[in-house]
């Protein structure tokens, strides 16, 4: 969420197979574009959070406008006739509930605690009520108090797929000692619960990028202790600059060097391009792709912030980027275990 090819070798790729999402390559190249089925990545607040949001953008005015698409109200219903028109099977569903207790919120709510819950209680809930359809992404601030609590509420809960981090909104700084401390304790959590983890992993450092990543390779990512892990945005937050290709050069760097350490990891391509991306930016990312290999990328649109018509997006918007007919084949029906 927004506010303001290379081939392993056989040992690691069989290591990797039982991580591996579920890929085809098209054997056509002058076809059309195969439908993605799953976006790993898509936005729903609660009624408690969408009542909040007003609050919210005038507390963080100081750091930027916050994009209409935040205050604009979306449903469910909404959600589902996009995915219906684009030819989208299932969708993640990523709760918004860390921004009640965000500290760029000032003075602080005094409700925050309730307002996250009910948030995360909503979402849940919607994964019950369309099974088929929808997974769903609890969220904590994960330098709360209430972090852990949180996640240990929903232990055992089956309508959980898993946790959603968003470093920026909590102010998480990878180069402060408790910070990372907390976060290693938030990602034991989720994995002793068996879960998925898609964390926004980029802060609100203006020199974030490769000494970020190192960090956050070396220290907090061991203690998923092999629980999927995504990368939302490709370690970015919304389109293509020096930061996030720093960040995900740095990937690629520490893939390339252990490639059976990131079995359990995977990209999702939401909001990174859009059709004015300049070329050579959305080119610099597909060398990135191509050097971290195809299999590690997942379809996602950051919905609704990337626009409301998914058909459009994945049809005119994504097909921008300079992959092969035969590459985005593969990233379009990558599916990754906890999507299916």
């Amino acid at each position: 969420m927004r506010w303001m090819s290379r081939t392993f070798p056989p040992i690691v790729a069989l290591a990797c197979l039982a991580a591996a999402p579920f890929a085809v390559a098209s054997r056509s190249s002058g076809s059309a574009p195969v439908v993605v089925r799953v976006d790993h990545h898509t936005h729903l607040n609660s009624p408690a959070i969408q009542a909040f949001l007003p609050d919210f953008c005038r507390s963080v005015a100081r750091f930027g406008k916050c994009d209409p698409a935040l205050t604009t109200p979306q449903t469910p219903a909404d959600l589902l006739a996009a995915m219906d028109k684009a030819g989208i099977r299932r969708a993640l569903v990523l709760s918004t509930a860390y921004l009640a207790e965000s500290p760029m919120v000032n003075p602080p709510r005094a409700d925050a605690v309730d307002l996250m819950r009910a948030a995360n209680d909503w979402t849940v809930q919607l994964a019950r009520d369309h099974p088929g359809r929808f997974r769903a992404f609890i969220s904590v601030d994960p330098l709360r108090a209430t972090a852990l609590p949180e996640i240990a509420r929903w232990k055992g809960n089956s309508a959980v797929t898993g946790l959603k981090l968003h470093l920026t909104s909590s102010g998480v700084d990878l180069r402060r000692d408790r910070d990372v401390a907390a976060l290693k304790k938030v990602f034991a959590a989720a994995a002793t619960n068996h879960w998925a983890i898609v964390i926004h992993l980029r802060t609100q450092r203006g020199d974030y990028g490769a000494a970020d990543v190192r960090r956050f390779v070396d220290e907090v990512l061991p203690a998923a202790a092999g629980t999927p892990v995504q990368i939302a945005h490709v370690g970015g937050w919304s389109g293509i600059d020096p930061p996030t290709l720093a960040a995900l050069g740095a990937f690629a760097d520490a893939i390339e060097a252990k490639p059976a350490n990131f079995c359990h990891v995977w990209f999702d391509l939401s909001g990174v391009w859009t059709d004015k991306t300049p070329l050579a930016d959305r080119q610099a990312i597909v060398a990135l792709i191509r050097r971290i290999g195809l299999r590690h990328f997942l379809a996602g649109s950051d919905w609704p912030y990337g626009g409301t018509d998914l058909a459009d997006y994945y049809g005119r918007v994504y097909p921008e980027l300079p992959l092969t007919p035969r590459e985005w084949a593969v990233i379009r029906r990558n599916v990754a275990p906890y999507a299916r």
